[in-house]
């Protein structure tokens, strides 16, 4: 079972589960979960290989949306981010009947050209043996685009100076988690497409394959974000995902 970190008490609003994209954990999406339990119970789970979740030989978008639904008692609705997004997708159109609404943040149901192979390595090259502060592991991570470095460290544990990432079946793995499986069903449920206005991770091609799989889909952008949005934007995120699951 997921490890999962929940804020709120069950209101007579659904609950609201949020998956984390790759690399991250639960307590990333902390603030913004609390936020968003003002009016409901706010469930954010560290997905399989990260954080305080069991490790596993697999990482594949069928076993993310097996575990989210294990996870499940009553119908939710379902937030996810990049990797996360992709496994929400999955388990909406594997268990659809334990979804009321879905948001998928910045990703869509397609295969990507790119890897993440990089923030992985540079975790992997740091040197634990010179490492007292977080901020010496920070400097060993300095060549990543800015805020990176903060956003992997929250995977990092100091006492253990270790990182809580499952790294060899991460890299092993990575083929299928930039790509997307052949999964047949629609959802019909209500469903957001809630993109960065500077991201190109959900593109205008990709809508008949977005509509294809969920028919009922409606998109949205925050302007000056990208692949982040939540960090990046966490007021216009948090309007738009409330003024969604409020509808």
């Amino acid at each position: 079972m997921l490890n999962t970190i929940i804020h709120g008490e069950q209101t007579d609003k659904p609950t609201l589960l949020i998956a984390h994209g790759l690399f991250g954990s639960a307590r990333n999406w902390g603030v913004l979960a609390k936020r968003l339990s003002a009016d409901r119970q706010v469930v954010a789970v560290d997905m399989r290989n990260h954080g305080a979740s069991p490790w596993f030989e697999t990482h594949s978008y069928d076993d993310m949306a097996g575990d989210l639904a294990d996870v499940v008692d009553a119908p939710v609705d379902l937030l996810g981010h990049s990797m996360g997004g992709k496994a929400a997708m999955v388990m909406a159109l594997a268990h659809p009947s334990k979804i009321n609404k879905l948001i998928v943040a910045d990703i869509a149901p397609v295969t990507y050209n790119h890897t993440q192979m990089g923030p992985l390595q540079a975790m992997r090259d740091v040197d634990m043996t010179t490492v007292n502060s977080r901020a010496d592991a920070k400097a060993q991570l300095n060549y990543l685009d800015p805020g990176v470095d903060d956003f992997l460290l929250q995977s990092f544990d100091l006492k253990e100076k270790s990182w809580k990432l499952n790294f060899d079946v991460l890299a092993a793995e990575m083929p299928k988690i930039i790509g997307f499986p052949h999964v047949d069903g629609t959802f019909d449920g209500p469903t957001l497409f809630l993109s960065g206005a500077e991201s190109d991770y959900v593109k205008p091609d990709y809508r008949p394959t977005i509509k294809q799989h969920f028919p009922a889909a409606k998109f949205a952008k925050i302007p000056g974000a990208g692949h982040w949005l939540h960090a990046e934007k966490p007021r216009e995120f948090e309007a738009s995902v409330s003024a969604f699951l409020d509808m």
